[in-house]
C-alpha cells in the first residue's frame, strides 16, 4: 500500500464509461480488505470498490505495481489519485464526511502527515492486520448504535423515574411552605435582588404557582411521564418535558438540590433530548416497521464526552487540589467513614489493611485518569473501557450510598456498547425487539433542520465544556469576556458542568444531633433515617434513594451553624412542629406537641474495629464535641 505520487491527470479509463468513482485494491492483503469492506458500508454505492487482481488489466495505464503499493482511486473524469489522498477523496462522498478532505487539502502539513502514516502501514501490513484484529475485531462492518441508544434511553428513564419518585417524599418538607427553604420565599428575594432578570437565573415553571400541590405535581408528575420513556412512548417529546421539570425543581432546590448528580442529570438529559428518536407514539412490543432517524453520531460523541469529563476530572481535581491524602495514597484510610452516607460493607473495608488502601487508592487514579481515555480508542478498547467503568461504579455504590450517580454512570456507559457487543452481553435479548430496533427498523435521514440544530448544539457544547475545563485547570484566561459573559448565560440551565468528588478529603467525622426539650433538662434526640446516629445501628443501603436532608447534615457538620443558613430554618420547623419537615425524620420524640427548646450536639464519629464490634455489637463509636447550636426556643428565635 506504498502510495503513488498524489494525483495523475492521464486519463485512466479511456473509453471505457465509468458513471462512479472506482477504489481499487490489492485483494490478496487481508488489511486492505477489511478497512475496504468498512469503507464500503461508509459511501453506500456511490463509489465502487475492486480488487487489482480483476481489473487491473481495464487500466494499462497505470504500472501494475503501483496497484500492489497502494490503493488507487479512479474518477469518472479520468483522474487518479493514490494512497492517504486516495481514501479521503474517496471517504468524502460519504454522508457528513466531507469535511474530511477539506481538512486533507486545506490544514497545512496535515497531507504530509497522512501521506507518511500511509506509507508505515503499507511496509508494515502483516503487522498492522493483526493490530486490527486486536483493536477492531474480526468482523469490519462498522459499529451500529441502535440497540445501545435503546437501551440508554430506558435505562435514562429509570434514573429520571428515580430522581423525580425520590424527590416526591421529600418536596414540601425541603422546599414547600413549610418546609425548610419554601420556594416561594426563593422566588420573592429573587423579584427583589434580579427584577426582570429573574426569570433567566430562575428558569422554574414555580413562577406560575409555589403552593406545595404544584411542587408535588412537577415531581410525581415527572415520575409519571418517566414510566413512559422507561416503555418507549413518546420518548424525545416526554425527554423535553422530564428535562423541563427537573430544572425547575432544582432551580428552586436551593441547598437541597445542589447535587452534582443533579446537574449531571440534567446535562445527560438535555442531549438525549437530540438523541432520541422522534415519534409521538411507539412501543417496543408493537408489530410493524416504523420510520425513525437513526442515532445521531455528533451527540453520541457529546454524551460521551460528557462521560469522559465527568470520569477524568474526578481524578484531577483530587491533585490539582493538593490534598496530601490523595498525593501520599492515604485517602482510603479515611473515606469508608468520614463519606456522608457508607454501607455496612464500608465498615469491612475499612479494617483492611494500609497496604490494601495504598494500592485502592492507586487504583482510584487508573479509573479516573487513564480509563477515560479508552472512550477515544477502537473498539475493544472502547468495549474494556466500558467494563472497566462499569466495575468501579458498581465498587462505589457497594461502599457509599451516591444515589442515582452510579446508575446514570453506567447509563452512560452503555454508550461505549454497539449493538454487537450488547447482544453477547444480553444472548437473550427478546429477539422480535432485538430485530425491531436494529434491523426492522426503516431508518429515516435527518431532516436539514435536524442536522443543522445538531451542529449548532455540538459548537456550542464543545466550547462551553472546554471553556469550564480550562477554568478548572486555571487557564481561563484564553476566554474572551464576551464567552465568559455567553458561559454565565448558560449557567442556570447547567448544560455544561464541571465535576469531581472529593477533591479534598475528609479525614474526621462530625455528626450533628439534634435534640429537643420541654424543660432544658431532659434533652430527647431526634432520629434521622439514614445517617449515623445510634452507634448500634448497622449502615444502610438505600441507593439509588436519596434522602437530601441526611445528606445536608453532613455538609452542615463540615462547618458552623452561621455557614449553613437552611439549619436554623430547620430548627425553627422543628419547634413550629411542622409535619412536612417531620416527615423527613425516622422518630419525633415529641409526638403530641412540638419541643419549647431545641439545640444541636456535635459528635466525632469512627467505625469500631472488628475487636470492639465483638464486645459491643456497635458499628461506630463516638465521643462528645460540644455544642453545635445554641440552645434556641420560638420566644428568643
Amino acid at each position: 500500500m506504498e502510495p503513488h505520487p498524489p494525483q495523475s491527470e492521464t486519463p485512466a479509463h479511456e473509453g471505457r464509461g465509468m458513471s462512479q468513482p472506482l477504489l481499487v485494491y490489492d485483494g490478496d492483503c487481508g488489511f486492505c480488505r477489511f478497512w475496504v469492506a468498512r469503507w464500503r458500508s461508509a459511501v453506500g454505492d456511490r463509489v465502487s470498490f475492486a480488487p487489482s487482481q480483476e481489473v487491473a488489466g481495464q487500466f494499462p495505464q497505470i504500472p501494475p505495481e503501483q496497484f500492489a503499493q497502494s490503493v488507487q482511486l479512479i474518477l469518472p473524469d479520468g483522474r487518479v489519485s493514490s494512497g492517504a489522498e486516495a481514501i479521503f477523496q474517496a471517504l468524502a462522498y460519504a454522508p457528513g464526511r466531507a469535511w474530511t478532505l477539506g481538512v486533507y487539502e486545506r490544514v497545512p502539513g496535515f497531507a504530509t502527515a497522512s501521506e507518511a502514516a500511509y506509507r508505515v502501514v503499507a511496509a508494515h501490513r502483516p503487522f498492522f492486520s493483526t493490530l486490527t484484529r486486536l483493536l477492531w475485531g474480526k468482523h469490519p462492518n462498522p459499529s451500529s448504535y441502535a440497540l445501545s441508544r435503546w437501551l440508554f434511553l430506558r435505562l435514562l428513564g429509570v434514573v429520571y423515574f428515580v430522581a423525580f419518585l425520590s424527590l416526591s417524599t421529600q418536596v414540601t418538607g425541603l422546599v414547600g411552605a413549610h418546609g425548610i427553604l419554601p420556594a416561594h420565599n426563593l422566588l420573592r428575594q429573587a423579584t427583589s435582588a434580579f427584577g426582570s432578570e429573574r426569570y433567566h437565573m430562575f428558569p422554574t415553571l414555580v413562577w406560575l404557582d409555589s403552593s406545595d400541590f404544584f411542587l408535588r405535581f412537577l415531581a410525581r408528575g415527572g415520575a409519571a411521564l418517566s414510566v413512559l420513556v422507561v416503555f418507549d412512548v413518546s420518548t424525545a417529546p416526554v425527554l423535553v418535558v422530564l428535562w423541563a421539570f427537573y430544572l425547575s425543581l432544582v432551580a428552586v432546590g436551593g441547598d437541597f438540590m445542589s447535587f452534582q448528580w443533579d446537574i449531571l442529570l440534567l446535562e445527560t438529559g438535555f442531549l438525549a433530548i437530540f438523541f432520541a428518536p422522534w415519534q409521538w407514539i411507539g412501543a417496543p412490543w408493537k408489530r410493524g416497521i416504523r420510520a425513525e432517524s437513526p442515532p445521531s453520531t455528533v451527540v453520541l460523541w457529546l454524551l460521551r464526552w460528557l462521560l469522559f469529563r465527568l470520569l477524568f476530572l474526578s481524578g484531577a481535581v483530587k491533585l490539582l487540589s493538593g490534598d496530601s491524602a490523595w498525593r501520599n495514597l492515604t485517602a482510603l484510610d479515611y473515606h469508608y467513614w468520614t463519606q456522608p452516607l457508607p454501607t455496612a460493607v464500608a465498615w469491612y473495608m475499612a479494617q483492611l489493611p494500609d497496604w490494601f488502601q495504598k494500592a485502592s487508592v492507586a487504583a482510584v487514579f487508573g479509573f479516573e485518569l487513564l480509563v477515560p481515555f479508552l472512550i477515544f480508542l477502537p473498539r475493544r478498547l472502547r468495549l474494556a473501557g466500558a467494563a472497566l467503568a462499569v466495575i468501579f461504579q458498581a465498587l462505589i455504590a457497594l461502599t457509599g450510598n451516591y444515589c442515582f450517580f452510579n446508575l446514570l454512570t453506567v447509563t452512560l456507559c452503555v454508550l461505549l456498547l454497539d449493538d454487537a457487543a450488547l447482544r453477547r452481553v444480553f444472548p437473550l435479548w427478546p429477539s422480535r425487539l432485538a430485530e425491531r430496533i436494529s434491523g426492522g427498523v426503516e431508518h429515516r435521514a435527518p431532516s436539514r433542520l435536524r442536522r443543522a440544530v445538531i451542529a449548532a448544539l455540538a459548537v456550542i457544547i464543545l466550547f462551553a465544556t472546554s471553556a469550564r475545563m480550562a477554568q478548572r485547570f486555571g487557564a481561563a484566561g484564553w476566554i474572551p469576556d464576551a464567552a465568559d459573559r455567553a458561559l454565565d448565560g448558560l449557567a442556570p440551565l447547567y448544560l455544561a458542568n464541571n465535576y469531581g468528588l472529593f477533591a479534598v478529603m475528609t479525614t474526621s467525622r462530625l455528626e450533628i444531633q439534634v435534640e429537643g426539650s420541654n424543660d432544658g433538662v431532659t434533652w430527647l434526640a431526634y432520629e434521622f433515617k439514614y445517617k449515623p446516629g445510634d452507634v448500634r445501628r448497622r449502615p444502610r443501603w438505600v441507593e439509588p434513594f436519596q434522602p437530601r436532608l441526611d445528606w445536608q447534615m453532613w455538609f452542615a457538620a463540615l462547618g458552623s451553624y452561621q455557614q449553613s443558613p437552611w439549619f436554623v430554618n430547620f430548627m425553627v420547623r422543628l419547634l413550629q412542629g411542622s409535619p412536612e419537615v417531620l416527615a423527613l425524620l425516622a422518630r419525633n420524640p415529641f409526638p403530641g406537641a412540638p419541643p419549647r427548646y431545641v439545640r444541636a450536639m456535635v459528635y466525632d464519629y469512627h467505625f469500631t474495629t472488628f475487636a470492639e464490634r465483638r464486645a459491643t455489637g456497635a458499628w461506630w463509636r463516638r465521643e462528645p464535641k460540644g455544642l453545635y447550636f445554641p440552645v434556641a426556643s420560638l420566644r428568643n428565635q
